[in-house]
């Protein structure tokens, strides 16, 4: 039935904007070419003059912005207009402004145009705060026409495609928006009045290093030399630790050349934080107080719904990774000796393992991911991880087969990383070796980050530090199902 519908859709598309441009022709001609306006007075807001009401009732304001709706009525009409705050009528009479203007305002303005309108502020017998026009212009023609009202912009992939028109026709995506940027800055403003020093480092980086994650290729012309897109921000902070700058952090975006679904695109935004002379224990109590400060900031609560589910910021459960698997899989992994073992237990429960990941600690991990992870729906932190999967934490002191490192989670789905950073040169020389060696018997490039070995050798001090996914964030305080609902624009394929 669509592609049926489609021809007759895309005539009727094209006779509009067929008409609309004879509309901007003839506006041209007596001289009112819409186009070459440059500004227009605006003293006021829709939201301040609804609820600015007692005081502005009777003044004069103008206000200007989208003209969403519009009912004639012989010789007086009323409208919308749409602006960054919400939407306001406008009333409009031909004695008011004019026979001329008025003719022009129901013949030449279409619903999509933006408006400017001067005139005062008074209720209609509804009781709808409105403004009663004096004068009102076109400051720009609008050559398509907007979605069909009630129906507006359903299709989620064109929602996506045509965030511009999403914007224009959904008011709740736009709060999104408006709420993404207030919970960035609230990030901000949490780690700076911390004394935490907001760095940039380069995304263009001149090798691809052994991380797991797969990153975008490009080739600069001037060096002659391929380079890569950064899949995180972590080495050249951990460089800025080495260098004297005790709290550190980065917000920026993230690439990786990987798969796309509700929680994952290729570009995205996270947060790196590194503070020196504190363990992952301190980078715990970060991650509750950050999560509080800005859902207090964004929502004005602690506890938010998320799809349906209650999440408690206030609350975190901690285990560690062998405590969480015991308890969802009944397998307690501190009675297990040897790698032969833990093949023994994972085969008899069905689980399966990776080529090359074998030992304990990697069955461990495929033991959580099998049993544990979807069933963190409260904010919960899952701490000690084995080495196996942790190439840059440092080793917990009294079991060298952990690491100092911890993930957290909520609604089955991980929010963020940290560590106790490891800062022996030695042996992250030999983890990376190790990781790039790996990658490399899987067919894929990978090379050891000298430079930032390097910054090692020259003394790092005791460090802990954070990753988080800002995205995910937003996610839940805006109560978002999919990642690309927070993105203005999340990556699609093109269409022919």
């Amino acid at each position: 039935m669509a592609e049926e519908n489609r021809p007759a859709a895309e005539e009727e598309l094209f006779e509009q904007a067929q008409i609309r441009r004879e509309k901007l022709a003839k506006l041209t001609e007596e001289g009112k070419n819409p186009y070459l306006k440059t500004k227009y007075p605006v003293t006021a807001r829709s939201r301040e003059v609804k609820e600015g009401f007692d005081a502005l009732e009777g003044k004069e304001v103008c206000v200007a912005g989208r003209m969403m709706s519009r009912r004639i009525m012989g010789k007086a009409s009323f409208a919308h207009l749409a602006d960054r705050d919400g939407q306001l009528q406008i009333y409009v009479t031909r004695q008011d402004v004019g026979e001329e203007e008025y003719a022009s305002f129901k013949k030449d303005y279409d619903v999509g145009d933006i408006v400017g309108v001067k005139g005062f502020v008074f209720k209609t017998q509804t009781g709808e705060v409105t403004v009663h026009a004096t004068s009102i212009e076109i400051l720009t023609k609008a050559l398509l026409p907007l979605p069909e009202k009630y129906n507006g912009l359903q299709n989620v992939d064109m929602k996506y495609r045509l965030r511009h028109l999403d914007l224009i026709m959904n008011g709740d995506v736009k709060e999104t928006f408006y709420k993404r940027a207030k919970i960035i800055s609230g990030i901000r403003e949490f780690l700076d009045g911390r004394g935490f020093y907001e760095a940039e480092t380069p995304i263009l980086l001149p090798l691809e290093i052994g991380a797991d994650a797969r990153p975008f290729k490009t080739h600069h012309n001037a060096l002659d030399i391929d380079m890569y897109l950064r899949i995180e921000t972590e080495l050249y902070l951990k460089r800025l630790i080495v260098g004297g700058f005790e709290r550190v952090y980065e917000m920026g975006r993230i690439f990786r050349n990987e798969g796309m679904d509700q929680k994952h695109n290729p570009e995205f935004t996270t947060v790196e934080i590194y503070e020196a002379y504190v363990d992952f224990h301190a980078m715990m109590d970060l991650v509750e107080e950050l999560y509080r400060f800005v859902a207090e900031r964004a929502c004005g609560t602690t506890k938010i719904t998320y799809q349906g589910t209650e999440l408690d910021f206030g609350h975190w459960e901690k285990l560690t990774m062998t405590e969480a698997v015991k308890k969802y899989s009944g397998v307690d992994f501190s009675q297990i000796s040897s790698d032969e073992e833990a093949q023994k237990v994972a085969a008899e429960k069905g689980v399966e393992l990776e080529k090359g990941k074998t030992t304990k600690g990697h069955i461990l991990a495929a033991f959580f991911d099998a049993f544990v992870e979807d069933k963190l729906i409260q904010p919960t932190f899952i701490y000690e991880y084995p080495v196996e999967i942790s190439p840059l934490a440092k080793r917990k002191p009294d079991d060298p087969t952990m690491t100092e490192r911890f993930e957290y989670f909520m609604l089955g789905m991980e929010m963020g990383n940290a560590f106790s950073e490891l800062n022996d040169p030695i042996d992250q020389r030999q983890r990376m070796e190790a990781q790039a060696a790996k990658k490399r018997a899987q067919g894929a490039n990978a090379e050891v980050d000298e430079d930032f070995l390097n910054a090692l050798e020259y003394g790092m001090p005791p460090t802990g530090g954070l990753g988080l996914g800002v995205d995910r964030l937003v996610m839940l305080l805006t109560d978002s199902a999919s990642i690309r609902d927070v993105l203005l624009f999340p990556t699609m394929k093109p269409k022919k």
